[in-house]
């Protein structure tokens, strides 16, 4: 075997058992509970029960999605909303999301996402603990609280195509 293709399977090797860990991390409910915050449990790629018990308010959310001061959801998102100028492309473009995640999925997404990519950019907007370059009106309380996580979900749910 070359060295190319010793690398190539090293490579692959590499892949599957990180996928494997994953696979194997992943199938165990994790239960997240903060003093502070409502507890959730994360199963697999979801939180799959609502943070507040209920669903959000659709109208709500998409308010908190365009208000640059609150969700900021736009500086880095297309959200499909024309009448919203300069929509950031950083993160990817919401059309079409309520199609393809359900609400399980966008909420673990909105409260931590680093769990699904470390590497993201996207911020946790329903943590406290463990972030880094935290400004000082957030220290110690998520972006959103629980309802308002809810009110974006049930908006982002709409976004079908």
């Amino acid at each position: 075997m070359t060295l190319r293709g010793g690398l190539i399977v090293a490579g692959i090797m590499c892949v599957a058992a990180m996928q494997a860990s994953v696979a194997t991390r992943a199938a165990a409910p994790i239960m997240v509970k903060d003093d502070d915050l409502v507890p959730y449990t994360i199963l697999d790629t979801a939180i799959p029960r609502s943070l507040t018990g209920a669903d959000g308010d659709a109208a709500a959310g998409a308010k908190i999605v365009v208000d640059r001061g609150l969700g900021n959801c736009m500086s880095c998102h297309g959200v499909g909303m024309p009448q919203e100028p300069f929509p950031g492309n950083v993160g990817p473009d919401l059309a079409g999301v309520g199609s393809r995640l359900n609400a399980g999925e966008l909420r673990l997404r909105l409260v931590d996402p680093k769990r699904l990519n470390e590497a993201t950019s996207m911020p946790a907007f329903y943590k406290v603990d463990g972030l880094n370059r935290v400004a000082s009106r957030y220290a110690g309380k998520p972006i959103l609280t629980a309802a308002e996580i809810e009110d974006v979900i049930a908006y982002l749910l709409t976004l079908r195509q």
